[in-house]
């Protein structure tokens, strides 16, 4: 089971990891902390502090497109964010 599915990269975000040296992920719904604390430290070799995690509830969308009025969900996921050791960075563009 993959734990980490993918670095969450907002305006929010980056903003964080500049200034407080949190890092936000997508996991599974189903880790947690200690799961998620292990993966981040072997993916990316850097000590993890702590974790918090929240889990973002599902949104109605609606879209007012030519061929009319477009509604979908968009699915509930879990959120970690993940705070590294003072001096540590991870380098989320590294594999662009």
């Amino acid at each position: 089971m993959d734990i980490l599915i993918k670095p969450i990269i907002t305006e929010k975000a980056t903003e964080l990891s500049e200034d407080q040296n949190v890092y936000a992920f997508q996991v599974a719904r189903t880790a947690n902390k200690v799961e998620i604390k292990k993966a981040v430290e072997a993916f990316y070799g850097v000590n993890v502090e702590s974790v918090r995690t929240a889990i973002v509830p599902a949104k109605f969308q609606t879209k007012y497109t030519k061929a009319g009025l477009v509604r979908g969900r968009k699915s509930a996921y879990k959120k970690a964010l993940v705070k590294v050791a003072g001096g540590e960075t991870i380098d989320l563009y590294g594999n662009i």
